[in-house]
């Protein structure tokens, strides 16, 4: 070997390690940014996932916007984003007749607190005919005997009620609506249950950040929100009674135990809200990841579907500390699972995104002709 064949030889394995660290240039992409958008509700965590994940793997980048589940959804299905966040599940009849094949992944659960403005009050009971009372616009003051009714302990002043509510599209309001068309007849006929409703009464703010705010300012003021925007702000919340007839406070044990024992193989399309389970807090619910299989390009379904497996596996050890409630061990296998068949039916690789590159230039075209549904060929 000449001394020009030993220079090229060693500069060559020299060059493989940083070819190695490249992310995707010789396939003319730029590292992927997974844009999203939704929920308000597992925001803050979903922050502390992807600021995480990319420790792990710093080619992906996210840029999640929270503008309500809602707007998430609708921005999914015009096919303007990779995936969004919802705390309410799209129903077959929105599906039905389109080409989008949407699939949800739950990633964790959480509380959908009642708080309040109250001074001096730092415990309240509430029932159903209080809760939707209140809501409908049919209990008024915060003194009110069927409230004072429950809460014997406790002197309740004579001030007005002040109703807060979200004023744009939001998962957060489909948990709550969805209990409380539940347990309310009349609230299921006048309001209904959704991501928007028909408010009978109150005043209306953006986000779950957005009804925290008004509820801190607003003495009297009483409105849902997500239990970990609920602790940051140190609000006074209700405990709920349940079916069972126990009044539960929020907390990650009691909306554990709102989860059903068994769960559907394939739609994680789960309610928890009005739980018949022992010590499970009513007002709880999922939150979901939602992607559009036929519309992501391969190699962004990819990113998603190995940051999910993360989020899933040991990105729910954030969940806790963060007030959301892991998801049960069986249900995380079977969402696994589906991922697992996704990534099987689309041909998606199992090559990190950094090396796909050197892996091109080192093994050329014969393992393109070999293996051309590799995810890594599909756009050559």
């Amino acid at each position: 070997m000449s001394f020009f064949q030993k220079l090229t030889f060693f500069l060559g394995v020299l060059t493989i390690p940083y070819l190695l660290g490249m992310s995707g240039l010789f396939f003319g992409h730029s590292p992927p940014i997974l844009n999203g958008a939704g929920g308000s509700f597992p925001y803050p965590l979903y922050s502390k996932w992807y600021f995480e994940y990319t420790k792990i793997d710093p080619s992906v980048r996210f840029n999640y916007q929270p503008i309500g589940s809602g707007g998430g959804i609708h921005q999914l299905l015009s096919h303007t984003i990779d995936f969004a966040g919802s705390d309410s599940p799209i129903p077959d009849t929105l599906l039905t007749g389109s080409s989008s094949e949407v699939i949800h992944i739950p990633t964790v659960a959480g509380a959908v607190v009642i708080a309040y403005n109250v001074a001096n009050i730092p415990l309240l009971n509430l029932n159903k005919e209080t809760i939707s009372g209140i809501f409908l616009g049919e209990i008024t003051r915060w003194n009110d005997p069927r409230i004072v009714s429950l809460n014997p302990q406790a002197t309740l002043p004579d001030l007005p009620i002040v109703v807060i509510h979200r004023s744009d599209g939001s998962g957060t309001t489909y948990i709550f609506t969805e209990y409380l068309s539940k347990i309310s007849q009349r609230w299921a006929t006048l309001a209904g249950k959704g991501t928007s409703v028909r408010w009978q009464i109150g005043i209306g703010a953006k986000g779950n950040a957005g009804v925290a705010a008004a509820i801190k300012t607003i003495h009297g003021a009483i409105g849902y929100i997500e239990l970990a925007y609920a602790l940051q702000n140190d609000f006074s919340m209700a405990a709920i009674q349940n079916q069972t007839g126990q009044y539960v406070a929020p907390s990650m044990d009691s909306v554990t135990k709102a989860f059903p024992r068994s769960f559907d193989h394939k739609d994680f399309r789960i309610s928890l809200t009005d739980s018949a389970e022992e010590g499970a807090y009513p007002i709880a619910g999922l939150t979901w990841i939602l992607l559009n299989i036929n519309s992501t390009p391969p190699l962004r379904l990819e990113c998603l579907i190995k940051f999910l497996s993360w989020a899933l596996t040991d990105g729910q050890t954030y969940a806790l500390p963060m007030d959301y409630a892991p998801l049960p061990s069986s249900l995380r296998q079977n969402v696994l699972n589906l991922l697992e068949e996704v990534k099987r039916k689309n041909s998606l690789s199992v090559f990190p995104w950094s090396q796909r590159g050197a892996y091109w230039l080192l093994l050329g075209k014969e393992c393109k002709m070999s293996c051309p549904n590799l995810a890594i060929f599909k756009n050559k």
